[in-house]
């Protein structure tokens, strides 16, 4: 099988190239993102392989199918960025990796929001100054506060065993309730109104497209530390914004963005970035901003890869598809 790889990083290959030759694919590592201007470059290949910032919007489905490719591979979980309605009538597949590292990202959100609460992020830059002082660093006791897990998957899952490590009352929201889990299920709302903490680890799907809005962020208690490692918009970053100028949120993790798409992944270090909400964003101080790396462990990336080959190989010799999306 010859693979068309779009939005290839260094990293990819690292992980990618060795396995390919396990299972007897080609890969086309391509630099340029999956959209209606370079899905030609994929002519000529079986199937492409795409990750959270490329689009298969409909008349990318439509191209692809014109040359004759019926498989779409996603290196990621979410699927929010490809036309389904689309790919089912092409008869295009849609392959997926569901879970790599449930861990890397929990960890990765918890990491987060000590950071954001005892202020590190702050401390760091003063202490490269040799400014020692600590005067407006100080952060709260976890222990005993209430932590909210919206979205009970396998990295919702990992993420409330890491609360009640902390020895916090955990209250849970998903619209399939897992009972076997040491966590609350309460109602939205509830979650809102009671959390001190807040890590969202729920799909993007129309349900949940700005599930974080002004009137969400009205019913929380003032203070509320929120984390997203998940789908940037799972937030309204304008009702965020908004939040912080009132002062109503005490702190926010976003390691994703809503409008993330040619920022994220990349070094616009020397560019004036024209987004002025995450202009904005970025200079509160009790802001943390990451780049979509809550996955980016060398377990994660290994089981990625291996998923995602596995699941081009499944395609080819006409196996069983556990993760086909359609």
């Amino acid at each position: 099988m010859d693979i068309a790889f779009f939005g290839t990083k260094p990293y990819d290959k690292l992980w990618f190239e060795p396995l390919s030759k396990e299972y007897s694919c080609h890969i086309h590592f391509i630099e340029a993102k999956m959209n209606s201007d370079t899905v030609v470059l994929a002519e000529g290949s079986n199937a492409v392989c795409i990750f959270v910032n490329d689009y298969v919007t409909a008349e990318v489905a439509q191209r692809l199918s014109s040359m004759g490719i019926k498989l779409i591979l996603l290196r990621c979980a979410g699927f929010n960025n490809v036309d389904l309605s689309a790919t089912k009538e092409l008869g295009i597949t849609v392959l997926r990796v569901p879970s790599y590292s449930p861990a890397a990202v929990a960890e990765f959100s918890m990491a987060a929001i000590l950071a954001v609460n005892r202020q590190l992020h702050r401390a760091y830059n003063r202490t490269r100054d040799f400014n020692m002082s600590i005067n407006g660093l100080m952060g709260r006791d976890m222990n005993c506060k209430t932590a909210g897990v919206i979205g009970t998957g396998k990295i919702g899952q990992c993420m409330i065993d890491i609360f009640n490590g902390f020895h916090m009352k955990v209250l849970a929201y998903d619209v399939y309730p897992n009972e076997n889990l040491d966590a609350v299920y309460v109602p939205l709302d509830e979650l809102f109104e009671k959390s001190d903490f807040i890590s969202l680890h729920c799909p993007l799907t129309k349900d949940t497209y700005h599930i974080i809005n002004g009137n969400s962020i009205a019913r929380m208690r003032p203070g509320v530390i929120i984390s997203n490692t998940s789908r940037g918009s799972l937030i309204d970053s304008n009702a965020l914004l908004d939040g912080l100028k009132e002062g109503k949120i005490g702190g926010v993790a976003l390691d994703v963005y809503e409008e993330e798409e040619g920022i994220f992944y990349e070094d616009v270090s020397g560019k004036i970035i024209q987004d002025d909400v995450l202009s904005r964003l970025s200079t509160f101080p009790n802001v943390l901003i990451t780049s979509h790396m809550g996955f980016f462990t060398r377990e994660a990336m290994q089981a990625i890869a291996i998923e995602t080959l596995e699941n081009a190989f499944a395609y080819e010799n006409g196996m069983k598809l556990i993760n086909i999306v359609q």
